[in-house]
């Protein structure tokens, strides 16, 4: 199934001919109408003008999280507040929140794009579709919400909260979609077992995004629950969920080029890659009335595929991120991300797939201790089966980022679910 076949499987010539067109009236609304941007422009002679087509797209400058947060609240907004009929904004986990609004056409193009993500993911206006991912200032829950509805789906706003409520009402409603975070994904199949309830789930599909996860995570979900698992992208700066999606194939995540205009850049120099090339994805948003942005580092990595798909989409596929750049831990000068940790357990039996990393600095020297849940028969064995399941956790750990590592077994359901993203790592360091 494809929602939209007329945007979805544009030929590469008219896709970059709508992309030139819009790039180009981008530019034009952001330098009249958003003086931040217009300053960023004169400060290196660049007028509307000079853009004419993507050809030009280098020549514009990028856009961070921190130019968001410079303008606070309302600094890149690029449309009057009268004309803004939603505001969203991010925690401020990191520092002060990011702030975005939304004209009653951004609305409707966000939820446009989430029902093709929705569609994407095999599933139509017959399915009875229920959000867990949290309602309010972030944007899965009214985002996820808007885009079943827009499809004709029938909605549960169940949102995040009591777990083995969630399920009860997935049971008795026939729920056959879900939207949440692929960690509180993996919390709801573990309830379901307890539960003894797994024959009563009719779900067939899941779109799980807000942190990044491994393919291995995605065959324990799919394993444990017999769906298929599909990854959705967003971001609350460029829209919310719903920028990108994988197809059946899983071979990458298609994003709505019509809206979103991707680039790769090398992480260091800040250079367009190759295609297939990992670095750091970079997005104009194209059709946002509300606040606009250009090119736009999201921090993700990954790298870009625009070969067509099997699925008969001609969209650019962006693969499956590896992680994000201010997740990047250096310890002992080894790049090390929490997504090479998760994919090593998941290689191996006796563990669950929650884990946290505790990185320390002792005698001026970085320690990392990774303390893993173990499954429930295995934690109840003799010490010396424990002990000798941490030390082939701790070299398979160490085969995967190259540093030596303390590996501490912990008792199943011991570690903190999230209904939001997951806490993977607790760096010591920083609260030095």
């Amino acid at each position: 199934m494809i929602w939209n076949e007329t945007k979805e499987c544009m030929s590469r010539d008219e896709m970059q001919a709508l992309q030139g067109a819009r790039l180009v009236k981008l530019v034009d609304r952001v330098y009249h109408n958003v003086e931040y941007y217009r300053k960023k422009m004169q400060a290196i002679g660049l007028e509307p003008g000079d853009i004419r087509g993507l050809e030009d797209l280098t020549r514009l400058p990028f856009t961070t999280k921190d130019d968001l947060r410079d303008t606070y609240p309302f600094g890149m907004f690029a449309v009057p507040n009268s004309q803004i009929v939603r505001i969203h904004a991010s925690s401020g986990t990191t520092g002060k929140a990011t702030v975005v609004g939304y004209t009653r056409r951004d609305i409707d193009v966000w939820s446009e794009c989430v029902a093709r993500c929705i569609t994407m993911a095999g599933l139509g206006r017959e399915d009875i579709i229920q959000v867990a991912y949290g309602y309010g200032l972030f944007t899965g829950g009214l985002g996820g919400h808007y885009g079943a509805e827009k499809m004709g789906a029938t909605v549960v706003p169940m949102s995040t909260g009591n777990t083995k409520k969630l399920i009860t009402m997935m049971i008795d409603f026939g729920v056959t979609g879900l939207l949440c975070t692929p960690s509180y994904l993996m919390h709801i199949a573990e309830t379901i077992e307890e539960m003894g309830v797994r024959d009563k789930i009719k779900l067939k599909a899941s779109l799980n995004g807000a942190e990044p996860w491994t393919e291995k995570m995605r065959d324990k979900i799919e394993e444990k629950l017999g769906i298929h698992a599909h990854d959705i992208y967003g971001l609350s700066e460029i829209m919310g969920p719903g920028v990108a999606t994988d197809c059946r194939f899983h071979t990458g995540l298609h994003i709505h080029e019509d809206h979103f205009l991707p680039e790769i850049v090398d992480r260091e120099t800040f250079r367009p890659v190759a295609d297939g090339v990992t670095g750091e994805l970079v997005i104009s948003t194209l059709t946002k009335e509300g606040i606009p942005l250009i090119r736009y580092r999201t921090k993700d990595l990954t790298s870009m595929d625009r070969s067509p798909c099997e699925c008969g989409r001609t969209t650019a596929r962006i693969a499956r991120f590896t992680g994000r750049s201010d997740d990047m831990l250096i310890i002992r000068g080894v790049n090390v991300f929490p997504s090479q940790i998760e994919a090593a357990l998941l290689e191996m039996g006796g563990t669950t797939a929650h884990y946290l990393m505790i990185v320390d600095r002792v005698n001026n020297l970085d320690t990392l201790e990774v303390q893993v849940e173990v499954e429930e028969h295995f934690f109840s064995d003799e010490i010396r089966a424990l002990e000798n399941l941490a030390r082939k956790i701790e070299h398979v750990i160490q085969q995967a980022i190259g540093l030596a590592v303390k590996v501490k077994l912990v008792e199943p359901k011991s570690l903190e679910r999230s209904m939001g993203k997951a806490v993977h790592v607790i760096d010591r360091r920083k609260m030095d």
